[in-house]
């Protein structure tokens, strides 16, 4: 399901002040760097991802091929930082950076 304009800009307001929970070397994408970023997801629902390398194909592919594995949804993309969102089956209020932001407000 595709984000509304609303929920995306709501998101990056969210994740302006995130720092990158997974960082992404130069091995590339492992199994165990989707897990992570699969797991992070089902914690947080909004993380930040950072991606090394100099190759802009090579970072466009690696996002792709997260958002498809993770069945998540690439927020916002500047440089060599993503910012993805799926929605947790059990959100934990104390965890989700959604519900923590929306809590503050």
């Amino acid at each position: 399901m595709a984000l509304s304009i609303a929920e995306k800009k709501r998101f990056r307001q969210i994740g302006h002040q995130l720092n990158p929970v997974v960082l992404l070397g130069n091995q590339g994408l492992s199994e165990t760097v989707l897990a992570e970023i699969d797991r992070a997801l089902e914690d947080h629902e909004l993380i930040k991802v950072r991606i090394g390398g100099e190759d802009r194909e090579a970072r466009r592919e690696a996002i792709e091929m997260m958002v498809a594995t993770t069945k998540s949804q690439a927020v916002q993309i500047i440089g060599k930082i993503v910012l993805l969102y799926r929605a947790a089956k059990k959100p934990n209020a104390k965890l989700s950076n959604i519900l923590r932001a929306n809590a503050s407000i």
